[in-house]
């Protein structure tokens, strides 16, 4: 099992890697290079103890205005795809019914992740396979700043699928577990 700081080391490369790396989110170095993310390590295998996580998250991101965006990692749950969708749901769910919808924003990363419409060894899914499965929150505010300066960010996501499909599954999943070892 790997140390907590580990962990957040694992994925700070992976996103400087893969997430800036590959341009996946033309938004994320700023926040980087200002030290404006927070990273949270969970090690609970419990869903009600990593939704209080989750919950701990979005009280940190009221609290702590100078944090753009957070990390919430979950180094032993949700290690099954499915089993993290039931997650994603319910933190969507809290969103919803804490009164965060519009406030916070999530994306979700997984190392199993496939899109509904993506074959089963499609290297698109590697834009949101991560080294760990986590919780990205992000403030909304933030996102509509970043975007407001970048011609068409409706086009980030095919631009993505394509990049990564020209590179290939060989490629993107070699990048990937670089960063678990780097």
């Amino acid at each position: 099992m790997s140390s907590s700081q580990q962990i957040i080391d694992q994925t700070i490369t992976w996103i400087h890697k893969v997430v800036v790396g590959c341009n996946f989110c033309p938004f994320a170095a700023r926040p980087m290079q200002q030290h404006h993310v927070h990273y949270q390590v969970e090690a609970s295998t419990d869903v009600t103890v990593c939704m209080e996580a989750f919950l701990k998250e979005l009280a940190r991101l009221d609290k702590e205005l100078p944090i753009e965006t957070s990390f919430l990692i979950f180094s032993n749950a949700f290690g099954q795809f499915d089993d993290y969708l039931d997650a994603v749901s319910i933190a969507e769910h809290l969103l919803k019914e804490n009164g965060y919808e519009g406030v916070y924003q999530l994306a979700s990363f997984h190392p199993k992740y496939r899109f509904a419409t993506s074959a089963k060894s499609d290297a698109a899914d590697y834009t949101n396979r991560s080294i760990y499965p986590m919780l990205h929150l992000l403030r909304e505010s933030s996102v509509e700043k970043a975007i407001a300066h970048y011609e068409k960010p409706e086009n980030i996501p095919k631009r993505n699928v394509d990049f990564a499909r020209k590179k290939g599954v060989t490629f993107m999943k070699l990048l990937r577990d670089s960063c678990i070892n780097p």
